[in-house]
């Protein structure tokens, strides 16, 4: 019997499903310190999984798609870059409050037009020319990708290979001590969000 690999569009569809559910628990949080803790684990799962689709999947899209691929990546790098305007402009806001909790609004209602297009369209677009295997090795690299890319936004950074991926390696360190300084859930509370 044939074993099934995990392909692209489930390990981004995870990813989507992650982030909605983070979202959901910084709204459902009732103190200043819990709505940190899932605000960092957020922006942490966000800039990880925008860093590896501008690595691994939108060169794909153009590669697989041609021109109709290139502007599905233009439109994707697109959203990308105001959701990390926005979440690099929420760092200089206090937690609890009402700018931030717009901020983070907005960046929500960005993403869900994003999702929804990445999983309605582009990505049974892509998965239709990818066989199999290329699709596994799509979701290996895609993961591997995300292990060590940013964790915090750099609006200002280029989002296309290869000086996208320099200006992670760049960025990461930096991105560590901040993530070594800053509230995140527990591995435990992560766990029982995804139980509620």
């Amino acid at each position: 019997m044939a074993t099934v690999t995990r392909q692209l569009k489930d390990a981004i569809v995870h990813d989507h499903r992650e982030i909605e559910l983070y979202y959901d628990q910084y709204k459902k949080a009732v103190n200043v310190k819990d709505k940190d803790k899932w605000s960092n684990q957020l922006t942490w799962e966000v800039a990880r999984h925008a860093a590896g689709e501008e690595i691994v999947v939108y060169p794909l899209f153009e590669k697989k798609l041609g021109e109709e691929g290139r502007k599905m990546a233009e439109k994707d790098r697109a959203d990308h870059h105001e959701i990390k305007v926005i979440l690099s402009q929420m760092e200089s806001y206090s937690v609890g409050t009402s700018e931030f909790d717009n901020a983070i609004n907005k960046v929500i209602e960005v993403l869900k037009e994003h999702i929804k297009g990445e999983e309605e369209h582009d990505l049974p677009l892509l998965q239709s020319k990818l066989n199999p295997d290329e699709s596994h090795a799509a979701e290996r690299h895609f993961e591997r990708t995300k292990a060590l890319v940013p964790t915090r936004p750099h609006p200002l950074a280029p989002d296309k290979p290869p000086y996208e991926t320099l200006a992670g390696f760049l960025a990461l360190p930096i991105d560590k001590i901040k993530d070594l300084l800053s509230r995140f859930p527990k591995e435990e509370e992560v766990k029982e969000a995804k139980t509620q």
